[in-house]
């Protein structure tokens, strides 16, 4: 089969790479030159684990090839995937300006039948609109030919991408034909051969998938971290309950760790997208609603923690950062609660040196000269007054503490991701705060004993 994947970011790269390895043709298309020769040279614009070696490997076996040229990809091609970027609007919805930019492409240069798929997360309906760009695009040409237009969702988590597209949990596919569905059969069989299941259904359907799915996680993550914020108050202890919840099988142990909020390209922008388009249809999302409320007030819980510790007297100090990224394994800032903690130290009068393992390009990239740099996570302690673990990174999780003092001027630690015990840094002098337990109250007897 021949692919083409329009777009090059992280959606569309992974998608291209991963149909390559399984011997797949592919072109991914690019509009902006620099990028294209970039990954030409084997530069990828984008960190993940395992994936630079993979582009490596299959343009060395002439799988996969990049261009800026759209006409030549989508000629002849079974399937062209539209995985282009659907920033959020101020209002909200999602922006498919670039979507509908592809599609008339497509429609320019389109010479043979082809199921043109929508990979990016559009709202309901997009694809209707997808196929009247290509049909209008056609009749100025005056030509007549067939094609589907399907939809194909992703669920990539990023820092485990490859895995997620080469042995998914389920593969969600939208269509309107018979002959659709049977070339995106094809093209999926060699992920289906160890019994991973494909899930056809209805356009809108699949369309709504996406978006109902990332809106679930977000709830999830937002409820765990009103339950921490009301153990904090209360005297319990999130962790304990987490444990206790997580054992029910109807609720998982998935995405109910207490932390600092979401961030990354999915969540913030699929709920405020579906709270959007809920709201053009005259419905009223009052769940996702709160659970975009509380994670915006979940940003800030460190930094409160932090004023309150100093009782307000920030100005002048100095806070060390372990951690830029939104999540571990990734580079992307996007929505990260680390920007909304540092600009709240810098506006408070602080000085902040923060170190993450990958995303210190473009940390600087997004907040310049406005902090410092560390070369590792201990350059970042120096003379500092306080150290916020904002990053669960691995390399984070075990540190060696008595350097960590030894470099500190004040034993401050803020744990933002409840990554070490609270009792060992107690006793070695530490002054601790996570999320969800009241770490300047002093322990339960029984409390070693429910860790059991």
């Amino acid at each position: 089969m021949k692919i083409a994947v329009v777009g090059t970011g992280y959606v569309g790269l992974v998608t291209g790479t991963c149909f390559a390895e399984v011997g797949i043709d592919v072109t991914c298309i690019d509009i902006d030159q620099r990028k294209i020769d970039n990954l030409c040279q084997g530069v990828l614009p984008i960190y993940e684990p395992g994936l630079e070696e993979m582009v490596t490997r299959n343009v060395d076996k002439g799988r996969l090839h990049f261009s800026t040229e759209l006409a030549g990809a989508v000629q002849d091609c079974d399937v062209a995937f539209i995985a282009v970027g659907t920033p959020p609007g101020e209002d909200g919805s999602a922006d498919l300006q670039y979507v509908l930019a592809v599609a008339r492409g497509i429609g320019e240069h389109l010479s043979s039948y082809s199921v043109i798929v929508t990979k990016s997360t559009v709202p309901v309906g997009t694809a209707a609109k997808v196929r009247a760009e290509i049909e209008k695009a056609l009749a100025k040409r005056g030509e007549s030919i067939e094609f589907d237009v399907a939809s194909n969702p992703e669920f990539l988590k990023e820092g485990a991408a490859i895995d997620d597209f080469l042995k998914p949990d389920r593969i969600v596919v939208g269509v309107s034909s018979e002959r659709a569905e049977e070339v995106m059969t094809k093209l999926y069989k060699p992920f289906l051969l160890n019994g991973h299941p494909i899930i056809f259904m209805d356009i809108p359907s699949a369309e709504m998938t996406k978006y109902a799915a990332n809106a679930m996680l977000a709830t999830k993550i937002s409820f765990m971290n009103d339950v921490a914020n009301l153990c904090e108050i209360m005297g319990a202890d999130v962790n304990m309950v987490r444990r206790g919840i997580g054992s029910d099988a109807r609720i998982g142990t998935k995405f109910i760790y207490p932390g600092i909020g979401y961030g990354g390209s999915c969540f913030p922008k699929d709920v405020k997208a579906l709270i959007r388009t809920a709201h053009e249809n005259g419905y009223d999302m009052q769940v996702l609603r709160a659970v975009e409320s509380v994670n915006d007030d979940q940003k800030s819980v460190l930094f409160n923690k932090v004023s309150k510790h100093f009782s307000g007297k920030l100005k002048g100090l100095k806070i060390a950062l372990w951690g830029l990224s939104f999540k571990p394994k990734t580079d992307d800032m996007r929505e990260a609660p680390s920007l909304v903690i540092i600009e709240k130290l810098l506006v408070a009068g602080c000085t902040v040196s923060a170190y993450d393992p990958v995303a210190m390009k473009e940390a600087e990239h997004l907040l310049g000269s406005s902090i410092a740099y560390a070369k590792d996570e201990f350059d970042a302690l120096i003379d500092a007054d306080a150290l916020l673990v904002v990053t669960e990174w691995p390399e984070f999780r075990v540190p060696n503490f008595a350097v960590v003092s030894r470099l500190m001027k004040q034993k401050v630690i803020f744990d933002g991701r409840n990554i070490y015990d609270a009792r060992e840094l107690k006793e070695l002098g530490f002054a601790y705060h996570c999320i969800g337990i009241q770490t300047t109250h002093p322990e339960p007897a029984f409390a070693a004993k429910a860790r059991l």
